[in-house]
């Protein structure tokens, strides 16, 4: 794998889902199946596209006539300062918006089949490398992609969420592989559709899944009446790239709308958004963020946590913050946070940055803590001197009471006070400590010492760990993976037949035996339409072979006529591929 810096910075708990990219996989069928699918992208997308995307394929240096070596690709991509990276399929939505926030794109290695030439179920490595990369090359659109990474990745999610990702990824698994039985297929599909209607009400996550679609992937750009395409799914799709731009898809202005707008990734879309400029996502996007827990924080934001049963951040407006997964809050009568209680190992932070001596192991049960101004003073705890905290009793080695606007009251001897840079505290330490909310017994002298985060409200709460590395973060790298295709001798046979068309295109030698290849193929492989395709190319034109290029195109109009699911690709094909 060839790296750039900007692979080489990621953390750990992303490089587990990094692949290698294994070029003898392909056959050469799938590299006539990208060439097919590029040349027609390019033809059409130069009239549809945003402007962007001709120059950005140069750019990115990706080649209409063979699959990139994605990491031969980071040569060129880190001139334009992203990176990319192979991974098996569909992965974890917190963990791709991260790969974003670090300017590298996720590009599935596996190549659609044949079967699903128009569209696959699936990621793969022409919707991924050939969909996104050239867009990125455009400065403003860069950004946006990089901003969604970083809010997308701080977006709560529920349990929910997980268990329909790992839904959706077994079945675009299973439905890309041509040897999967049709039952499989309902089945996969039923428990799909079962998942997606007991959602409950929908997550920070997926509502800004549903902005990442309908821009990322299927966006449009300009006008209503006079739209381009920019989104991946379009860009890579050579049969919706065409049908989105006709009367009965609906162009809508995009807004923040699309945020409640869900999809369904097994059908063309029905609706599109329209947005007048690349500058009109991020504000957009920004619009969203405000309505975020990352943003709003205080009982809002823990109700979010607590919810998602999974490791999330709330940061004090002292800057300290808490990692873990947050099991309970307390509010006061007025609704506002009280109390913040996590279970299991819990990590302190200031900032981003682990807490020295704060890690996991210091609390590996749990940490609860008050929040709030005390009681009867207008200034928060953090922004009080060491004289005015004198002044009010707070003082290391004595005993101390202290009681909040919430009516959370502590007493103890205080041991230690710990401060920021400019003086200010951001973390009391207590011996024989007691906790108390009216009758509630929230710390007991005998649980050992008590650390006290300090701060009047929770300005943020965001999902996991706010310094991944030194809470050791590990994403749950899913158990099934993309399943490799196996061939019957039949099939292979085939593939030695492309193979041999494949080395004849590149040597330009034995020209005279594709001849014989073709006989084979309408004797033994009446079915197979893109090889004949490949062969009428390379002979077009030469007076010797006009015979039998004018017999392709006879038997390749037949079969249209015949076979109504492929007709527009074989025409589409004949016009690219035979030039008169």
């Amino acid at each position: 794998m060839e790296s750039n810096p900007l692979i080489d910075r990621l953390p750990s708990h992303l490089k587990q889902f990094i692949v290698e990219q294994s070029s003898s996989d392909y056959t050469a069928q799938d590299q006539a199946v990208w060439r097919y699918v590029m040349r027609q992208n390019v033809n059409y997308l130069s009239k549809v596209a945003h402007g962007s995307y001709l120059e950005g394929l140069k750019k990115t240096g990706i080649d209409i006539e063979e699959i990139p070596e994605m990491y031969g690709m980071n040569r060129i991509l880190k001139e334009i300062g992203w990176a990319a990276v192979a991974v098996d399929g569909f992965i974890p939505p917190s963990a791709f918006m991260e790969f974003q926030a670090y300017k590298v794109l996720v590009i599935a290695a596996d190549i659609r089949t044949i079967n699903h030439i128009e569209y696959t179920p699936a990621p793969d490595i022409i919707h991924e490398s050939a969909g996104h990369a050239p867009i990125i090359a455009d400065p403003q659109y860069a950004e946006y992609l990089r901003f969604f990474g970083e809010i997308g990745a701080k977006a709560m999610s529920s349990a929910k969420d997980y268990e329909l990702y790992e839904a959706i990824r077994h079945l675009s698994i299973i439905k890309e592989n041509p040897n999967t039985p049709e039952h499989a297929i309902t089945k996969a599909e039923k428990a799909v559709d079962e998942i997606s209607a007991n959602m409950g009400e929908p997550s920070e996550m997926s509502r800004i899944r549903n902005l990442h679609w309908w821009t990322v992937e299927y966006g449009l750009i300009g006008t209503v009446d006079n739209p381009k395409i920019y989104g991946a799914g379009l860009l890579s799709s050579i049969g919706e790239s065409y049908s989105c731009m006709q009367d009965n898809v609906e162009k809508i202005p995009y807004s923040l709308v699309a945020a409640n707008q869900a999809f369904d990734i097994t059908k063309p879309q029905p609706q599109l958004y329209v947005t007048p400029s690349f500058n009109t996502l991020t504000r957009v996007l920004n619009e969203f963020a405000d309505t975020m827990a990352l943003r709003r924080g205080g009982a809002y934001g823990l109700h979010l946590a607590v919810e998602s049963n999974a490791v999330a951040t709330a940061e004090y407006t002292s800057g300290l913050q808490i990692c873990g997964v947050f099991s309970d809050y307390i509010t006061d009568d007025n609704n506002e946070l009280a109390y913040v209680q996590t279970t299991g190992p819990t990590m302190l932070a200031y900032y981003d940055k682990a807490l020295v001596g704060h890690g996991k192991d210091s609390h590996p049960e749990g940490f609860g803590s008050p929040v709030g101004k005390l009681l009867g003073y207008d200034k928060p705890l953090e922004k009080m001197s060491y004289s005015e905290l004198k002044e009010k009793g707070i003082e290391t080695g004595s005993n101390i009471s202290m009681k909040f606007e919430s009516g959370v009251k502590i007493e103890g001897y205080l041991y230690l006070l710990r401060k920021n840079r400019y003086g200010n505290v951001i973390l009391m330490t207590l011996k024989d400590c007691t906790v108390t909310y009216g009758e509630r017994i929230l710390f007991s002298p005998e649980w050992g010492l008590f650390d006290m985060a300090v701060g009047a409200d929770i300005k943020s709460v965001f999902n996991g760990p706010s310094d991944p590395e030194a809470f050791n973060l590990q994403f749950k790298v899913p158990e099934e993976k993309t399943q490799k295709i196996v061939f019957n001798d039949r099939s292979k046979r085939l593939h030695i037949l492309y193979k041999k068309v494949k080395c004849i295109r590149e040597d330009k030698k034995e020209v005279e035996s594709l001849v014989e290849i073709w006989n084979t193929l309408k004797q033994n492989y009446k079915e197979d339409w893109l090889l004949p395709l490949e062969i009428a190319e390379l002979l077009n034109n030469q007076e010797t072979y006009i015979g039998t290029v004018n017999e392709i195109v006879e038997f390749l109009n037949q079969y249209a006529e015949g076979n109504k699911e492929y007709k527009t690709l074989i025409i589409n094909g004949l016009n690219s591929y035979i030039k008169h």
